[in-house]
Parts: C-alpha cells; sequence; structure tokens
C-alpha cells in the first residue's frame, strides 16, 4: 500500500488534473460563443508573441549553431559533413524547435500569467469580476489561451528557421563545409511533415502553457507566499507536461505518419 502522504499527492495530483480539464471545457465553451474582446486577445498576442522573440531566437540560434557542430564532429568521422544540415533541420522542425520554444515561453509566460492572475485573486479582483455578472474564464483565461495558441506556433517557425541558418553559417564559415552539397541535402531530406508536426506540437504547447498558467493564477493561495509558490509551479509544471507530453505525440504521430 502507499503511505498515506503518497496517496494525498496522488489524490491531490489527480484533483487539479479534473480541475484543470473542466477549466479546459469552460474556455472551450466560451469559444463556441465568443466571449472574448479583440483588444484584450492583441494585447495578449503581443504580450506572448511578440515579447518572447528574443529569447525565443536566441534559443534556437545557439541550438542549431551546437546541434550543427555536434553533428559535423560525429559525421566527419565517416565523411558525411554534407549531410549535417539535414540532421539539424529535421531534428529542428520537428522535436527541438517546438520544445525548446515551448519550455523558454513556459518559463516566461506561464509564470507571468500565474502571477498575474494570483495578485488578481488575492486582492479579489476576480470576485469583483463575478459580482459585475463578469465570468473570470471569458475575461481572464480565454483570450490568454487564444493568443498561447496563435503565437507559439508563430515562435516555433522563427526558432526552426534562426536555428538552421545559425548552423548553416557555423557549418560553412566555421567548419569549411561545402555549401552546395549541405543545403541541397537539407531540401532532400526535410520534408513539409516535419514542419506539419512540428506546428501541430506547438500548438499543443500553447494551450498547455495557457491553461496551467490560468489556473494556478485563480486557484493561488492567499498572501505573498501564494503568488509566489503558484508562480514557481506554473512555469515547473508546464515544463514537465511539455516534456511528457512530447514523448506521447512523438509516438502517436510517428505511427501515424508511418500509416501514410
Amino acid at each position: 500500500m502507499l503511505n498515506p502522504l503518497a496517496n494525498q499527492r496522488v489524490r491531490t495530483a489527480l484533483t487539479e488534473l479534473g480541475q484543470i480539464a473542466l477549466l479546459a471545457k469552460e474556455a472551450c465553451a466560451a469559444l463556441l460563443k465568443w466571449r472574448v474582446a479583440w483588444h484584450d486577445l492583441l494585447y495578449q498576442v503581443v504580450f506572448i508573441g511578440i515579447k518572447s522573440q528574443s529569447v525565443v531566437l536566441i534559443t534556437g540560434a545557439f541550438t542549431g549553431m551546437v546541434l550543427g557542430a555536434q553533428t559535423y564532429f560525429q559525421f566527419h568521422k565517416v565523411k558525411m559533413d554534407t549531410a549535417t544540415l539535414a540532421v539539424v533541420s529535421v531534428s529542428m522542425c520537428s522535436e527541438l524547435g517546438p520544445v525548446l520554444t515551448a519550455l523558454m515561453v513556459a518559463g516566461r509566460v506561464g509564470a507571468a500569467i500565474a502571477a498575474e492572475l494570483g495578485t488578481m485573486r488575492v486582492t479579489e479582483q476576480i470576485d469583483a469580476l463575478r459580482a459585475l455578472a463578469t465570468h473570470p474564464v471569458d475575461y481572464l483565461v480565454l483570450p490568454r489561451l487564444l493568443a498561447a495558441h496563435i503565437a507559439l506556433p508563430v515562435l516555433t517557425v522563427e526558432a526552426i528557421m534562426v536555428g538552421i541558418l545559425a548552423s548553416y553559417v557555423v557549418g560553412v564559415d566555421v567548419l569549411g563545409i561545402e555549401p552546395t552539397y549541405l543545403w541541397d541535402n537539407m531540401l532532400k531530406y526535410t520534408h513539409q511533415v516535419d514542419v506539419v508536426i512540428g506546428l501541430v506540437k506547438a500548438f499543443i504547447y500553447g494551450g498547455i502553457i495557457a491553461l496551467i498558467g490560468c489556473y494556478k493564477g485563480l486557484t493561488c493561495g492567499l498572501g505573498a507566499e501564494g503568488v509566489g509558490r503558484a508562480t514557481t509551479e506554473a512555469a515547473v509544471y508546464s515544463s514537465i507536461t511539455i516534456l511528457i507530453t512530447n514523448f506521447f505525440l512523438t509516438l502517436v504521430m510517428g505511427k501515424l505518419v508511418g500509416l501514410l
């Protein structure tokens, strides 16, 4: 038998999963009735998307450069230097691009959403919204959820492009690989399905980040300690969920692609 502490943790985790699912259900119901203001949605797109570009582009560029250099060092042993960029491209499109982008955004945006909503809860602003007959999901959750779904795929595309170009520059200018064959092999072995897989993953990760951040903010404890804990948990739980989800998405979409 599980000890009482482990039992309690399992029950708490399952309860939180159920509450997040209910929050997602309410957000979907609000979306069907389009209970969202355009200016709120645009503000969140700017906050989640445009203001996250710097960290995402830096992450994508240096990930592409490191991956390109490490791939070259191994491929050079078997005289496959010109296949370096193909490996970088496929990896960035289907795995590293969406995952690293989501992790960076989770650390920045997920924590910010939890802190913002948590502060509103502590200062009773959410109760004031209910008193004014405004549903918190319509006004607070839905714009952030839609903005995350919109912004993550765009940020992922930027990270992929920058990562591939940075790897190309390192491969040609630093490592001395033949540029024509390097680029030709990248185009030959990178397929549209790799990009589609990455975009689907990014779309799902955006929803994970927004939902967990909003849930932690709306249910945080009272006081500064509660807001701080909610902020930390939002970033950590989002990152862990993204990594776990990525494994299952890779298996499922890999099987689907194999069947096509």
